[in-house]
């Protein structure tokens, strides 16, 4: 029998000093050039913008999950574009020990629906341009996805022309 330590404790604490890395899945949500963000409300990142996601769950497909957490974050359903990134996050308590350890899959998503209804997990939504992403007290991996999301509507511009 295999037993785990971490077992009983809910779920946002068996993410803090974990054995392995967690994997992550999210929805960077692009309308009319602007994209969407939440403020998390909870560690790891709270305060910080960032696009909605969660936790992977066993036996589920990532595509699925990261639409599932849009679904319950924002109660917004969404078309998934494709993928947009896969990163790695570590954040180090202040002791230099690593508290969080997460894999993020990052899906480039299109909103089916205009309304937005917030969960407990986020204390508020907005959309942003791509330019302004940088100057948000916004993750690290926040800003990497704008950057890169910049880059294929850049791209997308320069095909549309040739």
């Amino acid at each position: 029998m295999i037993c785990s330590s971490t077992a009983s404790l809910p779920v946002r604490s068996r993410r803090e000093y974990p054995e392995h890395p967690l994997v992550g899945v999210g929805g960077f949500i692009h309308k009319d050039g602007r994209v969407l963000l939440i403020r998390r409300k909870f560690e790891p990142n709270r305060g910080r913008w960032a696009p909605p996601g969660g936790l992977l769950e066993v036996g589920e497909d990532p595509q699925e999950a990261a639409k599932r957490e849009v679904r319950e974050e924002l109660g917004l359903e969404v078309e998934v574009e494709g993928l947009l990134q896969v990163a790695n996050e570590v954040i180090k308590d202040e002791e230099g020990r690593i508290k969080f350890h997460f894999v993020l899959i990052d899906y480039l998503m299109r909103p089916l629906g205009e309304k937005i209804t917030l969960n407990e997990e986020s204390d508020e939504f907005a959309w942003f341009e791509p330019s302004a992403v940088e100057g948000l007290n916004a993750t690290a991996n926040t800003k990497l996805i704008t950057k890169k999301f910049g880059e294929v509507m850049e791209e997308g511009r320069r095909s549309k022309v040739a």
